[in-house]
């Protein structure tokens, strides 16, 4: 009998890579998205995995846009904050496993070092309070628990490298910030990592990034690279795109406890974007 997974947020970009992942394994993936399950709702959350009875819930629904979260704080709240509280709340009743999906941007991002999972968290930004305050939840109400914090993702679907790929063919040149520094991570990468540690009794909070960092204009030239396109990439500073959301200049996850505690290693930052724009252009 395989195992059945409820994948929430099933249609974004991890999620896809989620169901890619555990395609043909032992393991059923029940996926939901927002017009079958509202993670807001408690009552619906608890009567929906008390029916399912699953051996893990993997949370990839998120309020990702980070600009809104400004606007809509309340909402954005609900669905980072509260909604993994509600998983929680139903994994710990049906003796589930949880994994939850957090962010770079629990962190202030305003000192120039890679961070680990002891670093001081401080976010500057509704969307990161909501995730910090959701990763908190989830420790105070699930039993069994992985908390991945990640970092720049990408994968199927919109996302920043099919946004900047098509706006190269529009634009003479293209404007990208050079002064903000982070992981770009694949979400095929990030899949595997659940993958790897959702079997395991090795619960906890771990940082879960492609190895590797650049800044978003490095990480543009790259792919542009890979793809053949030669829009020039013109390399600003975030003060010369504000943005109505403060973003962290120096997000720079180190995977600290996963080198600590297993033998899982993300691929490069540079080998993973190869990889996808070898699919992409397939």
């Amino acid at each position: 009998m395989s195992k059945k997974i409820i994948v929430t947020g099933c249609n974004g970009q991890l999620g896809h890579a989620v169901n890619d992942f555990y395609a043909g394994s032992d393991y059923e993936c029940v996926n939901t998205d927002v017009g079958e399950l509202d993670i807001t709702d408690v009552d619906a959350v608890l009567k929906f995995a008390r029916e399912v009875k699953p051996y893990a819930i993997i949370n990839c629904a998120a309020y990702t846009n980070v600009n809104m979260c400004e606007t809509e704080k309340d909402l954005s709240f609900r669905i980072n904050a509260i909604g993994p509280r509600n998983l929680a709340i139903a994994a710990s009743e049906t003796g589930s496993k949880l994994v939850q999906i957090s962010t770079d941007y629990v962190f202030p991002g305003d000192e120039d070092k890679e961070l680990t999972e002891f670093d001081k968290t401080g976010p500057v930004s509704s969307y990161g309070f909501g995730k910090l305050a959701g990763e908190n939840f989830v420790k105070d109400f699930a039993d069994k628990y992985f908390i991945i914090r990640t970092a720049w993702l990408y994968g199927e679907g919109k996302n920043f490298v099919r946004t900047m790929l098509n706006a190269a063919k529009t634009n003479p040149s293209v404007r990208v910030v050079r002064d903000q520094i982070g992981n770009p991570t694949s979400a095929v990468e990030l899949a595997k990592c659940i993958g790897y540690l959702l079997p395991t009794d090795n619960y906890g909070l771990f940082h879960g990034t492609c190895e590797g960092s650049c800044s978003w204009a490095d990480f543009t030239e790259e792919f542009y690279r890979l793809a053949g396109v030669t829009t020039p990439v013109e390399r600003i500073t975030t003060d010369e795109f504000p943005t109505p959301t403060k973003r962290p200049a120096f997000s720079k996850l180190d995977n600290y406890m996963l080198r600590q505690t297993t033998d899982f290693r993300f691929a490069h930052w540079t080998d993973a974007i190869a990889e996808y724009m070898r699919n992409e252009q397939k």
